[in-house]
């Protein structure tokens, strides 16, 4: 299994969006990745400066949001949506897309999910369970 450090995933962002700055082909994932960087444009110049942002820690405690976690949680959940896994997510997001008006803001709403999902599993010190997942985004379906 693929297990990157944490370096090996930001440089992959930062290769990423390098490449797609020069109109260099890109992998499927970059263009997944691309895509959700496109998209968040207060990341741009973050991407563009390897050197000065690889390195840096991003700690809750300062309120500060990681922006490499940001976009590789877009990614897993396109990634999810996708395939519908686990199985009902694809409904979730659609319904939270039209709850919201927005594909986007639908996606941050189900990383609450699933970093609630990887903190339990974190916690617990097992596998991350998909039932907590999908109860977190029936949870926010319903409200």
């Amino acid at each position: 299994m693929f297990n990157p450090s944490r370096d090996e995933s930001r440089d992959f962002l930062f290769e990423a969006w390098r490449k797609y700055s020069a109109f260099e082909p890109l992998t499927a994932l970059e263009s997944i990745a691309v895509g959700v960087i496109a998209e968040h444009p207060e990341y741009h110049a973050l991407l563009t400066n390897r050197d000065k942002t690889i390195a840096r820690n991003y700690v809750p405690e300062a309120a500060e949001t990681n922006p490499f976690l940001h976009i590789s949680m877009h990614i897993a959940i396109r990634e999810q949506l996708a395939i519908d896994q686990p199985r009902g997510v694809q409904k979730a997001h659609t319904t939270l897309a039209q709850q919201l008006d927005s594909a986007m803001l639908a996606e941050h709403e189900m990383m609450d999910c699933l970093a609630e999902m990887i903190w339990q599993a974190q916690r617990n010190r097992t596998a991350p369970d998909a039932e907590i997942y999908l109860q977190c985004l029936v949870a926010k379906v319903n409200r």
